[in-house]
């Protein structure tokens, strides 16, 4: 009994043996099958993603060219604001010198040539005395707080760097208020003339005017720099510092125009 057992169970052992080998075989097979069939399914897309990737590379190109075009362009069109700005602050620049031309050297009291007639018409309006004492300081404070005060804050702005939308805005805004300022000052040194001419006063011998006319020439200095920032990289260190000295200058102006303005 016990040795049929034994005998029986081991020749079932053999058979199963033998069955289980033979399924595993049918299965790796299978198996290799599968992944030939799926490595053959995969192969056109294996092609196409090396056909395709020359074509992205040259679509990523095109992108660059064009971003590379726009840069150009946007620097193109900055350069022409600054030669036109140059332009607007060397027509401005013979104010002054004009002035100083035309001083009459025999008698200090005595307006500019070419403001004789001018000093003579706006006497005969009888315009009110504050007017005529007050008004060139009152506009020209104006023009140095809110327009130079607040250019001079962007440009610092442009130079320390931050958020780029902050940095973008003060780019642009920084070049207009400077050169309205720049106008305005010019303007506002023949109002100066005309306004201390007018009250019988000399124009050239005060401190006042010294101040104004090296604020003045200093100003359109400065913004000549602009026109060397991509050639050299000081340029805009230097138009950064001397930026900030002009406002002292005109700061110093104001101080002493103040005081002028209450001698009289």
């Amino acid at each position: 009994q016990p040795t049929r057992f034994l005998s029986r169970h081991s020749a079932l052992g053999t058979l199963l043996a033998h069955h289980f080998h033979k399924r595993l075989r049918k299965m790796n097979c299978t198996m290799s099958t599968t992944m030939l069939t799926q490595r053959a399914a995969l192969a056109p897309r294996m092609q196409r993603r090396v056909k395709l990737a020359p074509a992205r590379a040259m679509r990523a190109g095109a992108v660059c060219k064009v971003e590379e075009k726009k840069t150009e362009e946007q620097k193109a069109e900055k350069r022409t604001r600054t030669v036109k700005y140059n332009e607007m602050v060397l027509k401005s620049a013979a104010v002054p010198v004009i002035t100083g031309l035309a001083y009459n050297r025999t008698d200090p009291v005595a307006p500019p040539a070419f403001l004789t007639d001018t000093v003579a018409f706006m006497n005969s309006l009888n315009l009110p005395e504050p007017l005529v004492h007050w008004g060139h300081p009152g506009n020209m404070a104006v023009v140095l707080l809110a327009m130079g005060g607040y250019g001079s804050y962007l440009g610092w702005q442009i130079r320390l760097g931050g958020d780029s939308d902050t940095v973008a805005t003060a780019e642009d805004l920084h070049p207009k208020l400077m050169a309205g300022m720049t106008f305005f000052f010019t303007l506002g040194a023949t109002g100066g003339v005309l306004s201390t001419a007018m009250q019988g006063l000399p124009i050239l011998s005060s401190s006042h005017f010294v101040t104004g006319v090296t604020g003045l020439v200093l100003l359109y200095l400065n913004g000549m720099l602009s026109l060397f920032f991509e050639d050299d990289p000081n340029a805009r260190s230097l138009h950064a510092y001397l930026g900030s000295a002009v406002m002292a200058v005109f700061f110093a102006h104001m101080l002493v125009g103040l005081k002028f303005g209450l001698s009289i």
